[in-house]
């Protein structure tokens, strides 16, 4: 009888041994799956984390720039700079005369690079403009094509038909490089502009600056309507049906796909109402409607996690319910309740279908400035370039699905030392 319990203990002990070895598998499996993904994701957005060069002697021509020699900003704004780039870089190859060949030289520089020349040199309120008539060696952005070259994504050694840059232009590359005149910089406009269709000028500035006007309006109207909400549900309510109906649909929303939102938003706020499509105002009040369940099922838990004794102490030294709530409970609570709405934040910004349903899926190159202003958000962003063809838009996609998992990542942090900083155990 003694050995056959010995045997049973053994093999339940081998029993357990086994479930936590199972689980530890499960969790390996799961972190080997997230590293390959992320190292996966930020090998592809490296390169768009530099940008190539090109440096060129522009003669700044004052036939060109200001023939009427009159000096007003305005009118040297309207000036082609873009044809004095390409005569720059045409100097460099003297013997290209073929109008053909011409065509795939200037395809070596960005085809918006007079536009960056000029906003470079107009950009204070009262040039000089000393550049005029001068010739000077300008450093201007490369074609996607050549930067993708260059970085090693198109390589020389694959058949000619199958790839942008045919053997005359790598053949110019080479010579340039040979010169001094190619080099690799940190791509600070990625960070700095906002979108464009030239891939080497796309950055996503405005998707952030749109993603955190609609996060501000997110957060004004879900948080406090979903406080008082939680507040009124777990503290004054009394069991009914029309409490229990409430409750109920309030858990069945938090469940609902987030494109019906967007339907929602498309049908109430533009339709109905008439408001701006593809504006952070809007992007933020259905966002609100999709945060909402979740900041009120949070809050209420945190509300109910308060110790029944605060309540008496507070209610048996004088105090009226409303000050037992707000000055005693409510506090208490608000850890949790500040948890729940920076995770149901965090989910926000990663939304792309119901933002997709209100407009903010438009081609938006100027940065916002406020919560009508057209604007796209981060998800959105990422979602636009992933539809692109260009071979550095795929670059550009990653670099943004990065700094996407940053910005979740640091607000799942705060959550977590809100939590432990203030929360209390009972």
């Amino acid at each position: 009888m003694t050995n056959l319990r010995a045997a049973h203990i053994k093999k339940r002990y081998a029993a357990e041994r086994r479930f936590k070895m199972y689980g530890l598998l499960a969790i390996m499996f799961a972190l080997g799956f997230l590293a390959i993904m992320l190292v996966t994701i930020t090998f592809r957005a490296l390169p768009a984390f530099s940008q190539t060069y090109v440096k060129v002697d522009i003669e700044f021509s004052e036939n060109v720039i200001d023939p009427d020699g009159a000096r007003e900003k305005v009118q040297i704004a309207k000036a082609d700079f873009q044809k004095i780039v390409r005569d720059g870089i045409y100097a460099l190859f003297p013997e290209v005369t073929n109008r053909k060949e011409k065509r795939k030289l200037k395809k070596l520089i960005s085809s918006e690079a007079g536009y960056h020349i000029a906003r470079v040199l107009l950009a204070d309120d009262q040039p000089d403009f000393e550049f005029i008539g001068t010739k000077q060696s300008v450093w201007v952005k490369s074609s996607d094509d050549i930067d993708s070259f260059i970085k090693g994504l198109i390589r020389r050694d694959v058949d000619e038909s199958r790839r942008r840059v045919n053997d005359q232009q790598i053949g110019w590359v080479d010579q340039l490089m040979a010169d001094g005149r190619i080099e690799k910089r940190f791509n600070w406009d990625f960070f700095k502009f906002g979108d464009s269709r030239s891939p080497e000028d796309a950055g996503i500035r405005g998707a952030v600056v749109g993603s955190f006007f609609t996060l501000i309006i997110t957060l004004l109207l879900s948080f406090p309507l979903g406080v008082l909400a939680a507040v009124y549900l777990e503290e004054y309510s009394k069991p009914s049906k029309m409490t229990a109906f409430i409750e109920v649909n309030i858990n069945n929303l938090a469940a609902v796909p987030s494109i019906v939102f967007g339907l929602l938003g498309l049908a109430l706020f533009l339709n109905f109402f008439g408001m701006p499509r593809s504006a952070p105002l809007v992007g933020g009040m259905v966002l609100s409607l999709m945060t909402l369940p979740t900041i009120i099922i949070t809050t209420r838990a945190a509300l109910k996690s308060v110790p029944p004794s605060i309540r008496e102490a507070a209610l048996g030294i004088g105090a009226s319910k409303m000050q037992t709530v707000l000055h005693h409970v409510l506090p208490l609570a608000m850890p949790g309740a500040l948890t729940g709405a920076i995770i149901g934040m965090a989910r926000a910004l990663g939304e792309t279908a119901p933002l997709l349903m209100i407009g903010m899926v438009a081609f938006i190159v100027d940065v916002p400035t406020g919560f009508t202003d057209p604007s796209t958000v981060l998800p959105v962003q990422i979602y636009i370039w992933a539809d692109s063809p260009e071979r550095a838009f795929e670059a550009k996609m990653s670099a943004a699905i990065l700094v996407l998992l940053f910005f979740l990542v640091i607000m799942n942090a705060i959550a977590v030392l809100l939590r432990r900083r203030y929360e209390r155990r009972w």
